[in-house]
């Protein structure tokens, strides 16, 4: 059986963002990066599927991005894959959802992948679209933001979060591709011995030119910080005076009073 799990590296999320020169995205400097945090589940999932099927299973990790992404397939690999694509591209930032999954199609298109493994979205971009639209590339069924995963004899048996706590179960057969939730597992932490095995392991890089045929369907506009609100006010004195005070303000600012 051939699987393919696909990853984003994104910046941690407690990084200070600005945005870039044009305006267009964030500035990359000064940032620390990791595997997007929905991917981890997906790759979490997708070995542990790889080490019950044992040895007649092959499990691929896929990234696409600069130089720098290699980091999170390394950790991909160190949790259990077997190899690794590196789709070259540094300015994969500035492609949009449909860019992202046609390069991703492309790859797999004659590959014969039985199952594919997504987040449910990137944590920086957040869009949702490129699991669903690889699937949708491809051909294959398809189920997202699952929190529950089953494999048996050719059938995927999930279980997705929707909204208001309700969850769904959805029946698929392979071939299939499926987008990974919080909550689906819990990933685990790379060992020594496998960090040590990871770096033997192969990574085949393929330049974005090679698999990008598409032009995009979106542009950014701008990317730029939330407007700048008032700040609060600060009353201090004894509480009669306080009092005073805040109905002052409330029926001058608000209509609380009014």
């Amino acid at each position: 059986m051939k699987l393919l799990v696909c990853i984003k590296q994104v910046p941690d999320m407690e990084s200070r963002f600005k945005p870039d020169a044009a305006g267009t995205w964030y500035s990359e400097s000064d940032l620390a990066w990791r595997m997007n945090e929905y991917d981890e589940f997906a790759v979490e999932q997708a070995v542990q599927l790889r080490e019950k099927l044992g040895e007649g299973a092959e499990l691929t990790v896929l990234s696409i991005g600069p130089d720098r992404v290699v980091e999170a397939v390394k950790k991909a690999l160190a949790m259990g894959c077997d190899n690794a694509v590196h789709i070259q591209d540094p300015a994969a930032a500035l492609k949009d959802p449909w860019q992202i999954a046609s390069m991703i199609a492309a790859f797999a298109k004659d590959r014969a992948f039985d199952l594919i493994f997504t987040g449910m979205q990137s944590q920086d971009r957040g869009s949702a679209q490129v699991g669903v639209t690889v699937a949708e590339q491809l051909g294959l069924a398809c189920t997202t933001t699952i929190v529950g995963f089953e494999y048996d004899n050719g059938t995927i048996t999930t279980k997705r979060e929707l909204e208001g706590g309700v969850k769904g179960v959805v029946k698929l057969k392979t071939p299939a591709l499926v987008t990974c939730q919080l909550g689906l597992n819990v990933p685990r932490y790379p060992t020594l011995p496998n960090i040590m095995k990871a770096k033997k392991k192969e990574i085949v890089a393929i330049a974005a030119a090679e698999l990008l045929r598409e032009e995009p369907l979106t542009t950014t506009a701008s990317f730029h910080p939330p407007a700048k609100k008032g700040g609060g006010i600060v009353l201090e004195g004894e509480v009669g005076s306080l009092v005073d005070q805040l109905i002052g303000i409330l029926k001058e600012k608000t209509a609380v009073l009014r």
